[in-house]
């Protein structure tokens, strides 16, 4: 079951006209959303567009201007060039979006996180408490990966969740959350944590026309203990064998602040002569997948994919590209949540899994005060994908 947008009964009215503020760092993701929607409300032609409560039904864009522009010192203000009184926001904002930068008393500064974090808190008070709803679309939650206190640490990710509910965020969207469990500090809060474990396996099926997803043919593997839930679940949908490593730590020693890995031990039934495909939240400096990808090959594993929701390559490209001509991996799948390089989208080994479809249905459900359920969990989808792959028709 393909999930498309005319095949969902809207019947809500609107909790008010939309509109979507796409930050800097994310306005191309804002485009091709806002493209769905325009589209979408147009073929509907809607029955009601002339009655009140519809109004701004039917917009050309729902893209509302908002600027941040920065004083010589570095300082910023958030400025939103039109009235949003009465309407359901949705802000999207890419903390991750390195490539931008600023000018800091003649200084380029690159824009890190922070930056990012601080524009959207800008623009929530620009919007002054007018709008009837607003929703921030997240998808690298900011802080996520200090989500828990070992020592005296400060809890990041909690803290800002709930400053953006104390400005009125009244949902948060964000993807593939390091640990899902920080919506432990906002409870009374809309917070949905979204897998693209759809998008992968449809990327994966259309760039690759020869596997066969049975678990006599195929493994799914999980690269630490953490990631073990995102393994069993397409394990579970698409009735493989599942195995995974654990991190084995010398915890007698601590290196850049944390206990250095000695080993990646396995746990599972044989790799041999098996394509995998290695389910992570993130690649970051990618040493951890290749690591792993260097252990299911030396246990006779055939294709080796990876696929993570963000792909960060914070160390670069250069070891994924010798991976590749070594025949270590044969694919590495992200998908456009966050910035991605024109070199990676240049890779042969790489495959772009597109959010912006799904992130429209999200927002165009969520106007109507629709239920989401059936969007978070496309398991019917994947089962549905995969047996018109294993016909042999277009995916």
């Amino acid at each position: 079951m393909m999930l498309r947008r005319n095949e969902r009964v809207l019947e809500n009215i609107p909790v008010g006209a939309l509109g979507i503020i796409a930050l800097d760092g994310c306005k191309d993701m804002g485009r091709r959303v806002d493209d769905y929607i325009v589209k979408w409300r147009r073929e509907d032609g809607h029955a009601f567009k002339d009655d009140v409560v519809f109004n701004g039904y039917e917009k050309d864009t729902y893209l509302i201007d908002a600027k941040v522009p920065r004083f010589g010192s570095g300082e910023a203000k958030g400025i939103i060039a039109e009235s949003v009184r009465g309407r359901d926001i949705y802000l999207m904002v890419d903390v991750c979006n390195y490539s931008l930068t600023y000018s800091l008393t003649g200084c380029t500064n690159r824009m890190s996180p922070d930056d990012h974090y601080q524009n959207l808190k800008r623009v929530i008070a620009a919007i002054g408490g007018k709008a009837r709803r607003i929703n921030v679309i997240m998808p690298f939650l900011y802080e996520s990966r200090q989500h828990k206190r070992s020592s005296r640490e400060s809890l990041d990710c909690a803290l800002a969740l709930q400053e953006l509910v104390r400005m009125g965020a009244d949902n948060i969207i964000t993807f593939d959350a390091h640990d899902p469990r920080v919506q432990n500090a906002i409870p009374l809060s809309g917070f949905e944590t979204v897998r693209p474990t759809y998008q992968f396996v449809k990327g994966l099926l259309r760039k690759h026309r020869d596997l066969k997803i049975d678990s006599d043919h195929m493994m799914a593997i999980s690269p630490d203990e953490g990631a073990t839930e995102r393994a069993v679940y397409l394990a579970n949908v698409l009735n493989l064998d599942m195995g995974m490593f654990y991190k084995r730590r010398d915890y007698t020693r601590i290196v850049d602040g944390r206990n250095p890995i000695v080993a990646h031990e396995f746990l599972g039934s044989s790799v041999e002569g098996k394509d995998v495909i290695i389910l992570d939240d993130m690649i970051s400096s990618g040493d951890s997948i290749l690591d792993v990808a260097q252990q299911l090959k030396n246990r006779k594993a055939k294709r080796i994919f990876a696929a993570a929701t963000f792909g960060l390559f914070t160390n670069g490209l250069e070891k994924f590209d010798r991976a590749y001509e070594e025949g270590l991996i044969d694919g590495i799948l992200t998908s456009n949540l966050i910035y991605q390089t024109p070199e990676l989208l240049e890779r042969p080994y790489y495959i772009d899994c597109d959010m912006s479809k799904y992130i429209a249905l999200m927002i165009d459900t969520l106007n109507h005060d629709g239920s989401i359920n059936s969007i978070l969990n496309p398991s019917e989808r994947i089962v549905d994908i995969v047996e018109r792959y294993k016909r042999g028709e277009e995916v």
